[in-house]
């Protein structure tokens, strides 16, 4: 499933080549094709994103609301337009691009009133400016959840997916079983600053790189770094290859249905009574 930083790419995109314009919407696939009419030939007044909610306003309680979930993709391909090819459930005709949407979990018109609910609903995203990372801290000090459950938990923590909780726990050298409430507030801090860069450079690149850089790329083999999603990273993925950083070989569990990886030598399960 794509994470937060490619929704905000495609939010900045839709804004930079969409927003202020008159858009031509359409549902070639017909799935859409109501809600589309409605909106067709509207000015699109901004693109944004929370966690994995793509929003695309077009006015008073017109809001199209997406969210890409595992199979879902935009592409975005300059003028001339093509036939669509595919189930192409939303187009979106601008002056010198379109895109295309397949495959999404949700692609909806709502109002304001229930944008703003999903809103409410969702946790702190690292990359919106209104987060706030003392609201996610109130939630994840008071929990006996572990760690690796609240990271991906999106009422706590929006966009993080299962790359940036594997790597953002490794970096910071995170048992992923530790309580939430075991967790010091000088970790919290520094866990949520990491995630803001991690996903801001996502969002610059297009992909997921979380190799500090005194830790040389080389010694991943090509198979990793050719891994869907992420390509240059320390544990997702890397199931019995050694640590980049102490050679301990990456071990991997289920964890809620997900697929769980890190390092035990450099994420040591530690006592889980004393904040730091």
């Amino acid at each position: 499933m794509p994470e937060g930083h490619t929704l905000h790419r495609l939010a900045r995109q839709h804004q930079r080549r969409y927003a202020n314009r008159q858009v031509a919407v359409s549902s070639p696939q017909g799935r859409f094709a109501t809600s589309a009419e409605i909106v067709d030939g509207r000015v699109l007044e901004r693109a944004e994103a929370h966690g994995k909610h793509l929003f695309h306003h077009y006015g008073p309680d017109l809001v199209v609301h997406i969210h890409l979930g595992l199979y879902g993709k935009f592409s975005d391909v300059k003028h001339p337009v093509a036939e669509p090819r595919g189930l192409v459930r939303l187009r979106m005709v601008g002056p010198t691009h379109y895109a295309d949407l397949r495959g999404p979990t949700a692609c909806e018109l709502i109002t304001d009133h229930e944008a703003e609910a999903i809103h409410a609903r969702l946790g702190e995203d690292p990359l919106r400016k209104d987060a706030d990372p003392d609201r996610a801290w109130a939630r994840i000090s008071r929990s006996r959840a572990p760690l690796a459950t609240l990271l991906m938990d999106q009422k706590v923590i929006a966009g993080v997916g299962n790359v940036y909780r594997a790597e953002a726990l490794f970096r910071h050298g995170l048992d992923p079983q530790l309580p939430g409430k075991a967790l010091g507030r000088k970790q919290w801090d520094e866990l949520w600053l990491d995630l803001v860069d991690l996903l801001q450079d996502g969002v610059r690149q297009g992909k997921i790189e979380t190799l500090r850089p005194e830790h040389d790329p080389t010694l991943l083999k090509p198979a990793d770094r050719g891994a869907l999603c992420a390509r240059k990273v320390y544990a997702y993925r890397r199931t019995g290859e050694p640590c980049i950083v102490c050679g301990t070989p990456i071990a991997h569990d289920k964890h809620l249905a997900r697929n769980l990886f890190w390092c035990p030598t450099c994420q040591p399960a530690v006592a889980r009574t004393e904040r730091q």
